[in-house]
This record gives structure tokens, sequence and C-alpha cells, in this order.
């Protein structure tokens, strides 16, 4: 019997009505309920390898996550606005102008409503955010890949060796969070959408600069492709209405930070003096190349050695043909966080928002011969991810 007449054979039920909004999330959040297990898995894991170490140490387990470092520069706006600096013995001036305004806005409106403090809030958006990236991770990898290798992608990017960061009050989770959906945006052909999503992630951290250019490169690949085929901008021009759209929404949320900052400070380039005054200007390599000069020369080989695979990993992508926005998102974010001027110790964590990076690892992953093995290996990663993770935040320098 041909499957033409098992299923003309076949009583019919009543028919589907459409989809509600909320009936396609939850759809889409039993897709992806695994992955968030497997993420939640391991950065509970690191949590828990953080409070036995700070335990141990008698230290505070929470002071590390919400009230060091940039997390206490985010509590300060959130209290009391852009109004604070401090000079350096050297000279130097560092301004809370260089950080950007969504992360404490987030975190005032949330103290204001519950019972929270501003670094529970900034806690809360950030444990939050990480699943919602985790989500988004996950969706992109499926998409490109199938819903196993989304997992996997999820789970990769949870025990990446600075994903002790994902679980502090800072801004990684919340930009990932948003970068991922507005390329599953992309992928989806909602453009508007995507550039939403782009004008708040330009609202979180300076590197959303990436994801713009991500959304540009591809629309004007695009349009030029269509214009190279019929030879008239019009109907190209009226058919991709929307994605042009998307497209001017994207640079909204970061442009509109950089104009606050000059309008404030009285001076068109005032931003970029500002992250210049704490180090971040762009050099074009030329502090990492002095870095690794300086080193003892197993830790300069050593460091070699990862900007190495870093660059493999790249050349992997390209080979995986990712799509053209993944693909230079992801390589965008490499870049600036390799030719800027900045502290060393936190360029891992500038690369953290790049998942796509973590694809060819996750396919690979997925051609052991079972999955108890890929299971073993990412577990193995968590321990070593969590194990690293205590170690950083019970130093004191900043990650």
């Amino acid at each position: 019997m041909s499957d033409h007449q098992l299923r003309t054979r076949t009583p019919a039920g009543p028919a589907p009505g459409p989809r509600t909004p909320g009936s396609r999330a939850a759809v889409a959040f039993r897709a992806a309920a695994p992955a968030l297990a497997v993420y939640a898995g391991a950065r509970a894991l690191g949590l828990l390898a953080f409070w036995a170490a700070a335990s141990a140490a008698g230290k505070d387990p929470l002071g590390p996550l919400s009230g060091r470092w940039d997390a206490v520069w985010y509590q300060r706006i959130a209290e009391n606005g852009y109004r604070y600096t401090v000079t350096l013995p050297d000279g130097s001036v560092h301004s809370d102008l260089a950080f950007f305004p969504l992360l404490p806005a987030l975190e005032r409106f949330i103290s204001e409503v519950t019972p929270l403090t501003l670094g529970g809030a900034g806690l809360l958006v950030a444990w939050t955010a990480g699943l919602l990236a985790a989500w988004g991770i996950f969706a992109v990898g499926a998409r490109l890949h199938g819903r196993r290798t989304g997992v996997v992608l999820a789970a990769l990017w949870g025990v990446y060796p600075t994903a002790f960061v994902q679980s502090m009050a800072y801004t990684e989770t919340l930009f990932t969070a948003l970068a991922a959906w507005s390329l599953y945006a992309v992928l989806r052909g909602r453009w508007v959408v995507a550039g939403t999503l782009c004008v708040l992630a330009g609202l979180t951290r300076p590197t959303a600069a990436a994801l713009i250019a991500a959304l540009a490169i591809t629309a004007a690949v695009t349009l030029v492709r269509e214009y190279r085929d019929e030879r008239r901008a019009g109907p190209v021009l009226r058919r991709n209405a929307r994605m042009i759209a998307g497209v001017a929404l994207a640079p909204l949320g970061w442009l509109a930070y950089v104009v606050f900052v000059a309008v404030r400070e009285g001076s068109p380039f005032a931003y970029f003096d500002v992250q210049a005054q704490w180090g971040n200007s762009i050099d074009g390599g030329r502090a990492l190349a002095a870095f690794i000069a300086g080193l003892p020369w197993p830790a300069a080989l050593g460091l070699c050695a990862a900007l190495g695979l870093l660059g493999w990993l790249v050349v992997l992508c390209v080979r995986q043909r990712q799509p053209l926005p993944v693909l230079v998102y992801a390589i965008t974010i490499v870049v600036i966080s390799l030719i800027g001027a900045g502290y060393f110790g936190s360029r891992p964590r500038l690369m953290m928002p790049a998942f796509p990076l973590l694809l060819p690892p996750a396919v690979a992953l997925l051609r052991l011969r079972t999955t108890g093995r890929t299971a073993a290996v990412l577990a193995v990663l968590a321990c070593a991810s969590a194990a690293y993770g205590a170690w950083t935040l019970l130093g004191s320098g900043p990650p």
C-alpha cells in the first residue's frame, strides 16, 4: 500500500487551529529544555565549587559575584546615575561613562519593585539572561545543525573557561542573550526583531558593533546579489524593506549612548576619550604583541599556541560555511577583543559572547561513538571550568 493510500485511509482528526504566541513559546521551550538543563547544571556546578572554595577560605561567597570590579561600577550608576570618576596615582581618570546603561537601569528597576538589593538585582539579571542566552544559542545551533548540536553548543558555552563570569553581575550574559536571539531572528528573516534586539545590545556593551556589522554586511550582500540579478533597484528595495528597516534600527542604541556621552562632556569624541582613559583604545594589536614579548618564553609559547587555536577555530567556522551574519559576528568579536589596548586578562571574557566559535567543537563532539562519551567530555570540561572559576574569583585581579 502506498504512502498516499495510507494517508487517505487514516481517519482525519479535527483540524488544528492556529498556534498562539503562547503555544509557540511553549513548544520552543520544551525543545530547548535539555539545553537549558545542561547549561543550568554546568553553572550550578561552578557556583557550588566556588561556594566550597570561598567557605574553606573564610570568604563571603556572594561578594566576588556582585560586589567587586565592574559590578560595583554598574551598581553605583544604578544608584546615583553617571557622576562618578576616580583619579589613579598615575594621573589617569576613570569615569563611569565607560559603562553602558542597560544593566544598571535593570538593576535599579528590579531593586525598586522587589526586596532585592542592587547587587541581588544584578545577579538576577545575569542568571536569568544566562538562561535566555543558552536558549538563544541552542536555537541558533539547532537551526543550523539540529537539536543535538544546539544542546551541546549551549553546554559548551556554559563550560567556557571564563564561564564563571556568567554567574557574576556583569553584562556578558545579557549581551549574549540579545546577540544570540538577534542572530536567530536574522536567520528566520525577521529583520525588524533583529534590529530591535540589536538596539538593546547597543545599550549593553560596546561590542554591539560586531552585531551591527553582522546585520549591515549581510543586508548589503543580499541587496548587491539581488540587484545584480535584476538590475532594477526599485523592486529590490521594496522587497527588502523590512530588512532595510532592521538594519537602520540596529545601531541606534549604541549611537544613542555615544551621543549622550558627547553631549554630556561637550566633545563629539568624548566616549572614545573616556575609553582611552580606561586603556581600552584600539591600537591594532600592539599591546597584545608587547604583552607576549614581555612574558617568559614558556608562557609566551603557551599564549601563542592558544592564539593559534583561536585562529584555527575561526578557520573551522569558515570551512563549516556558517551563515554570513553568524560568521561576521563571531569574527568581529574576536578582532575587537584582540586589537584593543586593554587589560590582557579580560580578553577571554570579552570573547565569550562569540559563541559561534564553539559550533565546530559541538559538531565534532557529536561524532563520538556514544552519547556517554560526549557527556563525559562535557563533564570534564565543566569540572575544569568550575575549578578555574573558583580559583580566579578568589584572586585579586579582575576577570
